[in-house]
């Protein structure tokens, strides 16, 4: 069974920074692909940011530039790079990847975004 680690959300304000990095248990071989969701109460989760295993990503529509995602060179870590924070950022985002054809979920992370 893997396992996805994320770290590093928390409250900024807006017009902030904030970086969100998110670790899988196996192998970069095994990885399909590697993001991030993010879901409010009441709403349904939706496409942050993906990268897949041959490099290319894809963003959700409201990214508009402001965030990157990345992968370090192990190929099973990524990073969620969010500048521009806006207050509707706020949301718990959970890491997600397909390893080995099979969909995993992370814990969730809150991030928060006000004055």
């Amino acid at each position: 069974q893997a396992q996805l680690v994320e770290s590093g959300g928390g409250l900024v304000q807006p017009g902030g920074s904030l970086r969100l990095s998110c670790a899988a248990s196996e192998s970069s071989s095994s990885i399909n692909f590697m993001g991030w969701y993010r879901q409010v109460p009441g709403k349904q989760r939706e496409l942050v940011a993906i990268i897949y295993s041959t490099g290319s990503k894809t963003y959700g529509d409201f990214v508009k530039g402001r965030f990157t995602i990345s992968r370090e060179n192990s190929a099973n870590i990524v990073h969620l790079q969010m500048t521009s924070l806006k207050p509707e950022d706020t949301a718990v985002y959970y890491c997600h990847a397909q390893i080995r054809w099979i969909d995993y979920w992370g814990q969730g992370t809150q991030v928060t975004v006000s004055s």
